[in-house]
């Protein structure tokens, strides 16, 4: 009785093993045909020129707003804080303490 029950599992388990490899197989091959490959390809690199355009964006704004920055330096529309705080004081943006070099203060001409 017991060889019969090791028998019966080990077809079992044969069977089921071959059909697993067999779909893992078939499914591996259906994601490499000519037509997927191309297709993935071309879905990679419109994101990367998707990226790209992106970058693009940011580096174009952060490069007005710096533009702007210097233009109100020029201009003399900027205040520095060292002008308004002294030594021993500290400066809180939104209730958290920050350094005077690292915050602008911007005023509008007039």
């Amino acid at each position: 009785m017991k060889r019969v029950t090791w028998f019966v599992g080990g077809v079992a388990t044969g069977a089921l093993g071959v059909n697993y490899a067999k779909r893992k197989v078939r499914t591996t091959a259906e994601l490499y045909t000519p037509a997927r490959v191309a297709r993935s390809t071309a879905d990679l690199a419109r994101q990367r020129a998707r990226d790209l355009a992106d970058a693009i964006r940011d580096g174009r704004e952060a490069m007005h707003v710096r533009e702007d920055e210097l233009k109100a330096r020029r201009d003399g529309r900027i205040v520095t804080l060292d002008e308004h705080v002294g030594p021993d004081d500290q400066l809180l943006v939104d209730g958290r303490p920050v350094e005077p070099g690292r915050v602008i203060v911007l005023r509008r001409a007039k």
